[in-house]
């Protein structure tokens, strides 16, 4: 990140706060940072501008609203040019139903996360992908049963917080 400031223990606290509840008062974030109201907003508005907040929302209890059905998804592409990596990740970044795409190392090329309403919604999405000139070979489905869990937040006290 060019330009963008230093993180210290403060800000990483502050992060890891905002990412478990991003409705908390600034009072609130203040004495849980050890930070009086005024210097905290000042953080927060400072790691807003610099890039490190990109964004405040809601998680929604999907099942809540219905049956859902998330299915990881592996792909090989037919061969490893540049060019076919970046139409194959230009198409999948429009698919409402493609919720994660990560590039691997192994053997097979990507691993997404489909989340769609049940079995057969998500064998239309991959018949309309395969249907693409997107340099599918092939792909291997795995229906999720249960996700006992799931965490909504990333462990950046342990990943980012050195001990001194």
């Amino acid at each position: 990140m060019n330009g963008a400031p230093k993180l210290d223990r403060l800000d990483i606290r502050i992060l890891s706060h905002l990412q478990r509840n991003g409705r908390i008062s600034n009072v609130h974030l203040a004495d849980a940072v050890g930070l009086s109201p005024s210097p905290c907003l000042t953080r927060v508005k400072r790691l807003e501008k610099s890039g490190y907040i990109v964004d405040y929302g809601a998680h929604i209890q999907l099942e809540k609203l219905g049956t859902i059905q998330r299915v990881f998804t592996q792909i090989t592409l037919k061969d490893h040019r540049p060019d076919h990596f970046a139409q194959f990740e230009a198409y999948i970044r429009k698919v409402d139903e493609v919720q994660e795409c990560h590039l691997v190392s192994g053997g097979f090329d990507y691993q997404l996360i489909f989340l769609t309403r049940n079995v057969v919604h998500y064998q239309t999405v991959m018949e309309d992908l395969l249907d693409q000139n997107i340099f599918i070979d092939k792909y291997f489905s795995y229906i999720v049963i249960k996700s006992p869990i799931v965490k909504k937040f990333y462990p950046i006290d342990n990943l980012f917080m050195q001990d001194n």
